[in-house]
């Protein structure tokens, strides 16, 4: 049963709106946030990406030494950078429904608040937990795509230290040692 024009007013006017507003407002700011860092590193992967394609390249021109074990870690880093690009599409996209969900929930307590009865209360609580199971999801995303980013990041140093160990080899005239043969 809608609410008459003067009791409207006075529920848009109160403060309860606002305060029952600010809940939701903070999650968005959050996934703002998330959405801007969780950007900024798809674009590292697509720098590295680029680099990879680089260093690709040079090996088939055989401007690089070691072309044979560059080929293999380079394959390799290119299948983690397209999984990790993988996760953090499907991190942004939860955290993109998370913040729909929680601006829904936030028109939904006003729409509540003027117009709403007791059968339509739980709509904005049940947006919002919604929007907080995308925002979990995401961040599970995030945290797993860190976890294996650091696989990369591993490989990679193995990697420098096995063309270190054979510059070190080769300045002592020692043999070659292949990565991994250890």
């Amino acid at each position: 049963m809608p609410l008459p024009d003067h009791e409207v007013l006075e529920a848009l006017s109160s403060a309860r709106i606002l305060t029952s507003m600010i809940t939701p407002a903070v999650l968005i700011s959050a996934c703002g946030t998330l959405i801007f860092s969780t950007s900024a590193r798809l674009a590292r992967i697509f720098d590295r990406v680029h680099l990879l394609k680089g260093e690709v390249e040079d090996v088939l021109a055989g401007k690089l030494s070691f072309p044979e074990e560059r080929m293999a870690m380079l394959k390799v880093q290119t299948r983690k950078q397209k999984t990790r690009a993988w996760l953090i599409q499907k991190a942004m996209a939860a955290l993109y429904t998370a913040t729909v969900l929680f601006v829904a929930s936030s028109l939904a307590i006003a729409l509540n608040v003027a117009y709403g009865s007791s059968e339509t209360a739980w709509l904005p609580s049940g947006l919002a937990l919604l929007g907080g199971l995308f925002l979990l999801a995401a961040s599970v995303l995030l945290l797993y795509e860190s976890r294996y980013n650091l696989r990369f990041i591993d490989r990679h140093i193995d990697f420098i230290a096995f063309l270190e160990d054979s510059y070190e080899k080769g300045k002592r005239g020692g043999a070659d040692e292949r990565p991994g043969s250890a």
